[in-house]
Formats: structure tokens, C-alpha cells, sequence
């Protein structure tokens, strides 16, 4: 049976091309959607989003008339409603909030197609909420939702017979067949275990077999991997042929630490990349602190002292601000670019080494925007915590880290690795586990 759909703002900005994936059902968009989208335009976190959502329906605009209705492709009926300015919601609820008003078009909708199950669709906990106590139908919007907790983790332990694992300690390579699947994932890694002894390697798809890591144990820029997922980490971030690398981790696991490092290391000491470049979304944890005064680097000072830290952790040098030393040395020599990830939008970024921090907080759009940012030779690293988001209306289902991660599983220039043993501090690794 034909549903009725009414889509939130939120929902067109987490995917303004929401609107085509509700294949054979009828999509409404409230006036006042239209309205709040309009606002939302000039937004340094939205407004690329919602600029986006306003072609797209213009686009469906030149098909037809939007108050009437316009047919879409996959048998998809689409209008803008502008009526149901009448209806009335319970007394105690404002009539003047945008999320009322599209309460209030729901309720008019049902009223008028008692036979059709009419539903609005919100990525707003408190909008579900609201639209159930008043009897509405109400869905979260799950299109391109990646079930966290079953997420690839990019390893894999195996008990092996001793004749595998001789072979594979003499040789250093081993057929997949003899350990696994042919069906696993690319640069995978296994750890392989025999008679309390074990080993590890990384699976190569175009040879058909698992071989031995090439860079896990190298030293870059002074930080050495210090357990088996910072391995296979180093072993992806050092080798020039994978492309896109995302770590998923909780805090004090070393993600940063490792991409920073290793970024520093091939630009600056191997010169395999012209530029590093390190960008994190602009989302506070907490209330905003507003706005900041001075110029722009110092402005997005406080949003990157996590970057200044790590590298003042990498630096020889042990004086106070050495970190920012550095930063402003390699910055001069146009060796490294620390900004903020508004301004990454319209560029193309050649032979860089590219880090994006706490990635947690990006909606698949966004990284999906990134991404086609990549020139030619370019390695782009996305890092965060699920578990860690600020952002609203993701979490760590519907976040675009791990929506990456699980989209590119099967892509051979990509790896993909969980790191769950902290190496902060033994504070913490117990703060990450019990609180």
C-alpha cells in the first residue's frame, strides 16, 4: 500500500537527495520546511546542505507544479504543502515553531486520507516524541544507516595448524585459503595463532593471499605502533597504495597520533606528498563559546589545539608551544595547512595527505563531499569515535565514518581498522571502559 511521507528539515539536510528513495509512496515537504531551509542557507555547518536541497527541488520544480504535485521517477508522487494552516494542535504547544507547524500538516493529511498510512520521517529524537503523542506515524530516516555495533573492524584472529604457521614465519606469505575465506575483505589483517604463538599479516586481494606487514614496525616522525591494532593502522597509514584509511576508535586509542605522525613522516622527512593537511569539523561539545575575536587562524585556535597537542607530543623539541613552533615553521614552507572543515568545499587537493579529525560528527554527504576533493596521488584519513558524536541528528548508526567504512569494505585502496586498547594512560583507557 502507497504511503504518505512528510520529510523534516533535518531529514533533506542529512541527505538532500532524501527524496528519491522513497520509491512508489508520496513524498510532502511542509512550506514551512522550505522556509527553515531558506534560513539555513547562510549556515557555515548547513548551509552547503541546504543549498544543495533547494536545487534539488527546484530541479523537480521545472517538472511540474510543486503545489499540485509532480511525478518523480520509481513512481514517486512529490508536492510542497502550503494548506492545513487551520489545524489545531493542543493549546499548550506553539503554533509558531517550525516542528509544530509540521506536526500540524501531518495531522491535516491524515484527516483528509483516512485510508493511507500517512508518516513523518525526522532524524529529531523530540520531534518522534511529539508526533507519536499526538497519534502520528513517525520514523527516523535510515536510508544510509550502518549498524554500528556490527561494524567491520578491519581484523581478524585464526587458530592455524603449525605447517601454516612455519610456513607463513619462513616465507612470509601464505594462501588465503589455508587461513580463511577468498572472500574477505581487502588489506584485512589476520592474526594467526598456534601453541600460545602468533603472527600477523595482511591480506592482499589481487594475489590471493595474506602476507607479511611491510611498515608496521617503522618509526614515524619518533612514535612506534604499541599494540596489534596500531600495527595494521601504521602498516595502511605508511603504505602509499592505500588511498582511504578510516580509524574508529574510542579516546586515547592513538588514531590522531598515528595519522599525524605518519603524515608528517611522508611529507616532510619522505617527501612521498606536497602538503599535509589537517581540517575537523567546527561542532562543540556543549554550549558554543560564541564568537571568537582576532584573525582566522586565531579563531580556529581553540577548535584545533587537539592537532597543536599531538604534534607538540611528536615534537623533539620539549619547550612550551613547541608544537606551534613547528606548525608555523612547516606552515612557512608550505608543508602543512591546519584549518577548519568548512573551507575544504570547491577544492581539489593534489599529492596531499589528508587527516580529518573527529569525522564522527559528518553526515555521509559531507564525506562523500570530501572525498571527491581527492587530485590525483592523494591519501585522505578520516578518524573518530562513534560513540563520541555532537552533532544533533547522527549517532552512531547514521554518522558518516561509519558509513564510510562500511561503503568501502570491499574496495581495494581502502583499509579499515577498530582500535579498542587505549594507550593514553591507564586513567584513560579505565575513564573509555567504565564511564
Amino acid at each position: 500500500m502507497r504511503k504518505i511521507y512528510v520529510l523534516d528539515t533535518n531529514v533533506l539536510i542529512h541527505d538532500p537527495k532524501a527524496i528519491f528513495n522513497f520509491v512508489d509512496n508520496e513524498v510532502i515537504v511542509p512550506i514551512s520546511v522550505i522556509e527553515e531551509i531558506d534560513k539555513l542557507k547562510r549556515d557555515p555547518t548547513t548551509g552547503a546542505q541546504a543549498r544543495i536541497t533547494s536545487r534539488v527541488i527546484d530541479k523537480i520544480r521545472e517538472k511540474g507544479s510543486l503545489s499540485k504535485g509532480v511525478e518523480l521517477e520509481n513512481d514517486i508522487f512529490f508536492k510542497v504543502e502550503i494548506g492545513y494552516g487551520t489545524i489545531k494542535l493542543p493549546e499548550f504547544m506553539h503554533k509558531e515553531l517550525v516542528d509544530n507547524k509540521i506536526l500540524a500538516v501531518t495531522l491535516g493529511i491524515k484527516e483528509e486520507n483516512p485510508d493511507k498510512k500517512v508518516v513523518i520521517v525526522t532524524k529529531d529524537i523530540n520531534m518522534r516524541i511529539k508526533g507519536d503523542s499526538l497519534g502520528l506515524e513517525v520514523e527516523d530516516y535510515e536510508t544510509d544507516k550502518v549498524n554500528y555495533s556490527e561494524l567491520y573492524e578491519g581484523s581478524y584472529e585464526v587458530d592455524v595448524s603449525e605447517e601454516v604457521f612455519k610456513t607463513f614465519e619462513k616465507t612470509g606469505r601464505i594462501k588465503i585459503e589455508d587461513v580463511a575465506s577468498k572472500e574477505n575483505e581487502p588489506n584485512c589483517f589476520f592474526k594467526m595463532k598456534n601453541s600460545g604463538k602468533a603472527v600477523s599479516g595482511r591480506y592482499s586481494k589481487t594475489k590471493k593471499r595474506i602476507e607479511r606487514m611491510a611498515f608496521a614496525d617503522v618509526s614515524a616522525w619518533g612514535v612506534r605502533a604499541r599494540n596489534d591494532e596500531q600495527e595494521y593502522a601504521m602498516d595502511l597509514l605508511m603504505d602509499e597504495n592505500i588511498r582511504v584509511i578510516t580509524l574508529v576508535g574510542r579516546a586515547g586509542t592513538g588514531k590522531t597520533l598515528l595519522a599525524v605522525a605518519t603524515g608528517l613522516e611522508q611529507v616532510v622527512e619522505r617527501k612521498k606528498y606536497k602538503k599535509l593537511f589537517i581540517a575537523r569539523p567546527i561542532i562543540p561539545m556543549g554550549k558554543d563559546i560564541g564568537y571568537l575575536p582576532g584573525s582566522e587562524k586565531e579563531k580556529l585556535k581553540p577548535w584545533m589545539q587537539p592537532i597543536y597537542d599531538n604534534i607538540d607530543f611528536l615534537s623533539e623539541n620539549k619547550e612550551d608551544k613547541a608544537g606551534e613552533k613547528v606548525v608555523m615553521g612547516l606552515e612557512s614552507l608550505g608543508l602543512l595547512k591546519i584549518e577548519a572543515l568548512t573551507y575544504i568545499r570547491g577544492r581539489s587537493i593534489p599529492a596531499g595527505f589528508i587527516i580529518i579529525d573527529e569525522a564522527q560528527n559528518l553526515t555521509p554527504l559531507e564525506i562523500k563531499t570530501i572525498v571527491t576533493r581527492a587530485g590525483e596521488d592523494t591519501k585522505i584519513v578520516f578518524t573518530g569515535d562513534p560513540d563520541q558524536i555532537d552533532s544533533p541528528y547522527l549517532d552512531a548508526n547514521t554518522n558518516g565514518l561509519t558509513y564510510l567504512a562500511e561503503k568501502f569494505r570491499m574496495v581495494d585502496i581502502s583499509g579499515h581498522i577498530t582500535l579498542k586498547k587505549g594507550e593514553r594512560s591507564k586513567l584513560a583507557e579505565l575513564a573509555a571502559k567504565l564511564l
